[in-house]
């Protein structure tokens, strides 16, 4: 195998997408309900180097809590409280 193609195909695959498998948009959103990432995110992902993957992945949390999805986890460990 090409040294260099096999090189670059380990750093496409350094950062693991957000993707879950529950692909549709939320409507007046422009997100996707399973990784709340733009469609312009989701086409660019395989091209981003991994700095650009990490902004990306950085900005879901708030972007997720902005739309008002709670993570069922912190929901539960908040209830406790």
């Amino acid at each position: 195998m090409n040294d260099t193609r096999h090189r670059a195909n380990a750093v496409d695959n350094s950062v693991a997408s957000p993707c879950i498998s529950v692909c549709a948009m939320l409507e007046g959103a422009g997100v996707c309900i399973g990784c709340f990432r733009t469609l312009d995110e989701i086409g660019e992902w395989s091209r981003l180097d991994d700095a650009g993957k990490r902004a990306v992945l950085a900005a879901l949390p708030a972007r997720r809590a902005a739309l008002g999805f709670v993570d069922d986890v912190k929901e539960a460990g908040d209830a406790e409280r």
